[in-house]
Parts: structure tokens; C-alpha cells; sequence
């Protein structure tokens, strides 16, 4: 049987002397429909690794506490059940953002010292084991995150410092949070942004100083939170949503085929083995930004002003190299 099965039994015959009804292996193995062998391992199981003081009553033909004042570890878990604890935790660390890496790690040591007798785990040892290559992260700030999360649920505004990379300068923003979402690690949050009278994405590590003002806000019952992540590309939401049609060649479309790019993508396959990606957008800078990682093996089709700005951007770059 199961650990997490002798689990529920552990906790049956727990309950059971707790309430002084004496119960010995046969009557808990009839009530649980296992064999009478099975019950008396669990409860040598419970002496010997998690120390009950289990003793038998031969008055009341049952078991009994012989200290009162025992109780069962505060937390019991399978050994893979911790570590699939802790591998979340890593993944979590590294591509949810550093911002929470102090209480990550502080809640699985809680979770590791709270285990005891039967599963003990060396978290030492298991970072030395398992190794999660992250992305590079803006800086964040767990705090923020907090205070952002309240502002959502309360409905509160909150005014914000923002620095726009674009631009290269801080602005002071009051906003309206609506959804925050992690995007490769970095978190972003949706607000409905009074200085552009629209909603804006933001990025968290990008906010300065914050402050959650006492003044609430009523929430859009018409804005879709799915719907409006759909329209931006990557981490990128802005402009006119146009169609995009890029074309892989035969290398570089057996990566493409591998992913899933844009909820709205459909790939059109070509005869020389590359392929037409095309997807609806108005993150067009990102799209310019991504495409170019690709290099002659990617060909902007549409839109018209996506590929004139690609081919700027790379006749930009052909007259530095030929300056050296």
C-alpha cells in the first residue's frame, strides 16, 4: 500500500486512542478493511519512528497514550512529497522572480524541520543535486508584489513612481491594479493608467516608489483579463492589433515547430521544409525585437511597417560593422 494511505491510517488510530476508545489491531483492521498484520505495523511503525508512547490496556483490551501529552509531528510527509516541495520551490525561485526568494526558502526549511522521524531531507544537498537555469530577471521587490496583490483585491488605487526604459525618465502614475502576471520570470502588472486613460502594462521591478492610496476604484465589468494578455506578444501589449506572418526557413522552422509562440498562431508549412508563422498582435516592438534573434533565417512578410522596421534596424547595424 501507499505511504500516504498508511498516512490516513496513522491519523485513524491517532484519533481513536485520543478519544480513549482503546482500540486494538482488530477492530481498526475490520473498520479500515485491511489485515490485522497491516495495523500492527502501523502502530510499530508509530513507536519506533515517531515515538508515540503507545501502550496496551489489558482491562480495556486497547491501546492508550501512557503520556497525554504526546501528539503527533505537526507535519508528516512522503520523502517525495518534500522533495517535489522543494523542486517547486527552486523553479519557483528562479522563474517566478528573486523578489520572493527569501520566503521561499524560509517556508521550505519551516516545511523540512517540521518533519520528523520517518522523512528527514538535507536541503544542502538536494541544491547540489538539482540545478534550474533561470532568466535573467529585472530586479524586484517582494513587497511591492504584496502591496500590489492587496491593492487588486481591495479595489484601491495606487500611485507609483514608474521608470519608462523607452524613455530613459521616472513618471508619477496613479493607477487602477487589475492582474499581475510573470512573464520568464520577470512580473508585470495590468493597471488602468489615468495619465493615458488606457490600460497599460508595467513592469513590477521598473516601479520606484509606491504608495496605496485609501481612495477605491471601481472595476471594469467589461475588461478581459485573457482576452487582453491574447492581444500583446510576449510581454508587450500596445498600438493597432495587426496580423504577423513571418517565414522560417528549413533550419530555423523545426525549432518554430516546437513551441507555442501566441494563443491565436497557425503555422502554414512550405515545401522546402520552412514554414509561415502568422499570429494577431499589437506588441509589434517585441515582435521586431524577437525576430531579429533569428537572423537570415527569419523574413518578416507582414505587416508592411514590421518589415521596413526590421530591415532599418538591420541596415542600422550593416553600417556600424562596416565602420570598424
Amino acid at each position: 500500500m501507499s505511504q500516504r494511505q498508511q498516512l490516513e491510517r496513522i491519523f485513524e488510530i491517532d484519533r481513536v486512542i485520543r478519544n480513549g476508545e482503546f482500540p486494538n489491531a482488530q477492530r481498526i483492521a475490520q473498520k479500515l478493511e485491511v489485515s490485522k498484520r497491516v495495523i500492527y505495523a502501523d502502530r510499530n511503525f508509530m513507536i519506533s519512528r515517531l515515538g508515540a508512547p503507545i501502550e496496551y490496556d489489558r482491562l480495556h483490551g486497547g491501546w492508550f497514550y501512557s503520556d497525554q501529552t504526546w501528539t503527533l509531528p505537526a507535519m508528516m510527509v512522503t520523502e517525495g512529497e518534500l522533495l517535489a516541495f522543494f523542486l517547486s520551490v527552486e523553479v519557483a525561485r528562479r522563474f517566478l522572480g528573486t523578489a520572493l526568494e527569501k520566503s521561499l526558502r524560509s517556508t521550505v526549511e519551516k516545511i523540512a524541520a517540521s518533519v520528523k522521524g520517518s522523512v528527514s531531507i538535507d536541503l544542502a544537498s538536494l541544491s547540489s543535486h538539482y540545478t534550474f537555469s533561470g532568466p535573467v530577471l529585472i530586479g524586484g521587490n517582494e513587497q511591492t508584489l504584496i502591496d500590489l496583490h492587496h491593492s487588486i483585491t481591495q479595489h484601491r488605487r495606487v500611485k507609483i513612481n514608474y521608470y519608462t526604459a523607452s524613455r530613459g525618465q521616472y513618471t508619477e502614475r496613479i493607477v487602477d491594479p487589475y492582474h499581475l502576471y510573470n512573464m520568464y520570470g520577470d512580473w508585470y502588472l495590468v493597471a488602468y493608467d489615468s495619465y493615458r486613460q488606457a490600460f497599460r502594462n508595467f513592469a513590477v521591478g521598473r516601479i520606484e516608489t509606491w504608495q496605496v492610496l485609501a481612495q477605491e476604484f471601481e472595476r471594469d465589468p467589461g475588461f478581459d483579463t485573457n482576452q487582453y494578455l491574447g492581444s500583446s506578444f510576449q510581454a508587450e501589449r500596445g498600438g493597432e492589433i495587426q496580423a504577423v506572418a513571418i517565414c522560417f526557413d528549413e533550419f530555423q522552422a523545426r525549432y518554430i515547430r516546437e513551441r507555442r509562440w501566441h494563443e491565436s498562431q497557425t503555422i502554414e508549412d512550405l515545401p522546402d521544409g520552412g514554414l509561415i508563422l502568422r499570429f494577431t498582435t499589437g506588441g509589434q516592438g517585441e515582435v521586431k525585437r524577437w525576430v531579429m534573434q533569428y537572423g537570415s533565417h527569419a523574413e518578416v512578410l507582414e505587416p508592411a511597417e514590421l518589415r521596413e522596421a526590421v530591415m532599418e534596424e538591420l541596415e542600422n547595424a550593416r553600417h556600424i560593422y562596416q565602420q570598424k
